[in-house]
């Protein structure tokens, strides 16, 4: 185990290299000059040409690009151009709130696609498959834009239990930070749910037809036992691998529910640095959402060996 992690790490190294490369080379294709829209209306040549030397825009790109690399490895992602806040503070700033938000909406999946995708595969053919089946093909054809505005309509407007938008960092006040984004998360939870759901009963039903579950069917083994112990822990791998793409996907930002229900998250940091011409900021936001993506990918293949233990072999 701990040879197969000390592995993985090392193949980290030069996959974030690349993916530096990249990242800075692909922000050289933004259309625009920075240094032209932070001089403002005048635009003075002088002002220009001190924007471009304080940014070291004016340098060689593989220069801007050492410096930057630099710069990441002690800890520094720059500064904003627009607003003259260090990327970090606001990397730490919006990521909590989008991180807060993709946890409840990954909870919310497992729990309603795996859930329902076992029911579905062990009832196969009956009511229950049935529903699973129309409650799946709901979540992936539902837009998140439209049944965010439903649910503002319901909960917030009718009924009036929840608020229809802001954000509550948890460490103010627990319950009106939850209330605040239970359903956003149910909205971005409700698509990914589907997808788990239709993986899982897929998964369900290849592991119950196998040898050794009609094995242990036959030893007279309960069928929960057989369902939960033997069954459910062979068919959790590529439940797994959609688990960790999913959150992913997540924390790299969710901009239309995020706009939906005003949250200052993730999703609104990269839109607005994209706008903006924010070279430094949109730099720092991709690489580390590049950085979670590898890292989430490295959870899962840990998981891996952890949910079947004949892949500690290989």
């Amino acid at each position: 185990m701990l040879n197969f992690i000390a592995r993985r790490l090392l193949q980290l190294i030069p996959t974030l290299f690349f993916v530096s490369v990249l990242i800075f080379s692909l922000q050289q294709l933004l259309p625009g000059d920075p240094a032209t829209i932070m001089a403002g209306e005048e635009r003075d040549p002088e002002v220009i040409a001190q924007i471009r030397h304080q940014y070291r825009l004016d340098q060689p790109i593989p220069v801007q690009y050492i410096y930057w690399v630099k710069g990441v490895v002690s800890g520094d992602l720059g500064e904003s151009m627009r607003i003259h806040v260090p990327v970090r503070d606001l990397v730490l700033e919006k990521l909590p709130v989008t991180a807060q938000l993709a946890g409840m909406a990954i909870i919310i999946a497992l729990v309603i696609g795996v859930g329902a995708g076992i029911v579905s595969a062990v009832k196969k053919n009956s009511a229950w498959d049935y529903a699973a089946n129309g409650l799946a093909l709901w979540g992936i054809s539902t837009p998140n834009f439209w049944l965010g505005i439903m649910l503002i309509f319901l909960f917030s407007v009718k009924l009036e239990w929840l608020p229809a938008s802001g954000y509550v960092p948890l460490t103010e006040d627990w319950k009106a930070s939850l209330a605040a984004t239970i359903m956003p998360a149910f909205v971005l939870g409700n698509s990914i749910a589907a997808v788990l759901m239709r993986h899982t009963r897929s998964a369900m039903l290849q592991v119950l037809d196998s040898d050794y579950v009609r094995t242990a069917r036959a030893k007279g083994l309960s069928e929960r036992t057989v369902i939960f112990k033997h069954a459910m822990r062979n068919a959790l791998t590529p439940v797994i691998t959609l688990g960790a793409l999913e959150l992913g996907t997540l924390l790299s930002g969710t901009v239309l529910t995020e706009q939906i229900f005003t949250i200052p998250g993730f999703g609104k940091l990269i839109v607005d640095s994209v706008f903006n011409r924010d070279y430094a900021v949109v730099q720092g936001v991709v690489l580390v959402t590049a950085t979670m993506y590898i890292t989430l990918n490295l959870i899962a293949d840990v998981a891996y060996i952890l949910v079947n233990p004949r892949l500690r072999e290989s």
